[in-house]
């Protein structure tokens, strides 16, 4: 039987909340507090990270819940977590049902101090697409798609909810953030402007995509995307849901079948070889590898590498 990630959550809690009760007691046995130089961030997962990063530059101590090579739609905070969250100034999550564990987690420390930006909370928010009752049952996501960041226009909106809490937080501060992030803002106008143009006269504006990542995206370029698998990257399609898939690769003339470089490719394989297309690589950005991150790959070099993978699956056939 399926545990729920709430039940899992609960049992994490009374874990979390021990923790952070026996931390308090050795700081106030030692006389120890939280004065320190600078701000200290935590994020929920790689994209909220790196915006942060990007508009805190070197004024903040930014910390990363989920670690490179992991898949955030599977992650669930440990105790350690917990105290790290207790301890920190804000909290920056991408919000829409990405993170159900924020309410619990929020409820069961003293977060009166703690700064929480849900950085979606003013975007017009796409519903979930489900392909059964099966399927909406078991996704824990909620109605709506939460991969908002994928969009360039909504990423900088998500950026300014960063810049806006970071200058509530730290005032004396405000010229260095509002420069910070003026540069990137530019950037997503730039990106998204590449996109636009890249995009505006494809021959086929259908993709079939590892899980349901790309609808803000979509939306915004004029695609059409079909998931192997829904909002949630968690689960195998059944036999009908893969019969579909084909039927939709072979009607629309789709000759690429993407996947994700944290999931495994072996559906999109399968699909590909049924059907006589190619695979490649489309990144949701939910987290980047630690390889990625070493060699300096950030958002917009991601998404550029998104929009070349996009050119060559709906432009003319080579």
């Amino acid at each position: 039987m399926k545990i729920s990630l709430r039940n899992r959550i609960s049992f994490l809690l009374g874990c979390a909340l021990l923790a952070v009760s026996l931390t308090a007691c050795a700081q106030a046995a030692s006389g120890s507090d939280k004065s320190k130089d600078g701000l200290t961030i935590v994020t929920s997962f790689y994209p909220m990270y790196d915006f942060a990063r990007k508009v805190a530059g070197d004024k903040a101590i930014i910390k990363n819940l989920v670690p490179p090579g992991s898949e955030p739609h599977d992650w669930e905070p440990t105790p350690s977590d917990m105290v790290l969250i207790s301890e920190a100034d804000i909290l920056i999550y991408n919000g829409a049902g990405m993170e159900l564990w924020v309410d619990d987690v929020l409820s069961a420390i003293d977060s009166s101090k703690l700064q929480v930006v849900n950085t979606s909370e003013k975007i017009t928010l796409r519903p979930a697409e489900q392909h059964d009752e099966e399927e909406a049952d078991e996704d824990e996501h909620g109605a709506y798609d939460p991969h908002v960041w994928l969009n360039p226009m909504y990423a900088k909106e998500q950026m300014r909810a960063i810049f806006d809490a970071l200058v509530k937080a730290d005032p004396a501060n405000e010229s260095y953030y509002t420069d910070n992030f003026d540069k990137y803002a530019a950037e997503f106008d730039r990106l998204d402007q590449e996109f636009s143009a890249a995009l505006k006269n494809i021959e086929n504006p259908n993709i079939v995509v590892a899980h349901e990542a790309f609808g803000y995206l979509c939306d915004q370029y004029g695609l059409t995307q079909v998931g192997i698998e829904g909002v949630a990257a968690d689960s195998e399609p059944d036999a009908a849901r893969m019969a579909e898939i084909i039927t939709f690769v072979e009607e629309k003339d789709v000759r690429v079948i993407f996947f994700e470089q944290l999931v495994n490719p072996k559906v999109a394989e399968a699909i590909a070889a049924d059907t006589g297309a190619t695979t490649d690589v489309l990144n949701p950005l939910g987290g980047l590898t630690q390889e990625q991150i070493d060699a300096g790959e950030d958002y917009f070099s991601i998404q550029r590498q998104n929009l070349a993978a996009l050119v060559r699956a709906t432009g003319p056939a080579e």
